[in-house]
């Protein structure tokens, strides 16, 4: 049974122990910390459910006594996620001007199937930064844009302008779930799941239409 120990969920901590049994001011120190690597880390390698980690965290924020813990999970979700990119971009512009490329270009391209680059590169040409700034409310929809701008030769200064309210609305988008998930739900825990579930749905849903079409 999942209980959130602090700002971030912690799913294998036992359902037993309260959270108030850590005072809530260590809890933050932890968790804020604790939610900016993972949000960093799983923009420079897609593989941690970043969004589900936003929204968990802003249920337990939804519960906290203490004031601005939902701001706090806002910037510290939006500014990791803003720094992953750009780190990413800086990498993916390193292996694009490399002979033999780099392994982060060639992960950027794995995850960024042929015809989504199409698609990307077409709606950059027509549409500019504001895809940008949508690419990142569209599941799995991130890394294809973002090699679209490596591909386009966008400089550092153009991504990060795009890439910044593109990181806004994402942590917002998040917490928003996390939000409902906690006013819905009278234990933290249940709010987590909640908010996980329907992360993981919105994440699922367009390869599901991908694959019937």
């Amino acid at each position: 049974m999942p209980v959130a120990l602090t700002g971030v969920p912690l799913l294998a901590a036992s359902a037993v122990t309260p959270a108030s049994v850590v005072p809530e001011s260590t809890q933050q120190a932890i968790g804020y910390p604790t939610l900016f690597l993972l949000v960093l880390a799983g923009a420079l390698v897609p593989v941690i459910p970043t969004g589900a980690l936003v929204s968990s965290a802003a249920v337990v924020a939804v519960h906290r006594t203490a004031p601005f813990s939902l701001a706090m999970v806002f910037v510290t979700a939006s500014l990791a996620a803003f720094l992953g990119d750009a780190a990413l971009y800086w990498l993916g512009r390193r292996g694009l001007k490399s002979k033999n490329g780099s392994r982060w270009l060639k992960g950027i391209r794995s995850r960024a199937p042929e015809d989504r680059l199409e698609q990307a590169q077409e709606k950059l040409a027509a549409h500019g930064v504001a895809v940008l700034v949508l690419s990142r409310l569209v599941p799995a929809g991130r890394l294809p844009v973002m090699l679209a701008c490596l591909l386009a030769e966008w400089p550092m200064r153009r991504f990060s302008r795009g890439n910044f309210p593109a990181c806004l609305a994402w942590a917002a988008t998040y917490q928003l779930i996390g939000i409902l998930g906690g006013s819905l739900f009278a234990e933290p825990w249940q709010g987590v799941v909640a908010a996980i579930a329907l992360t993981v749905l919105i994440s699922a849903v367009p390869a599901v239409v991908r694959r019937v079409r």
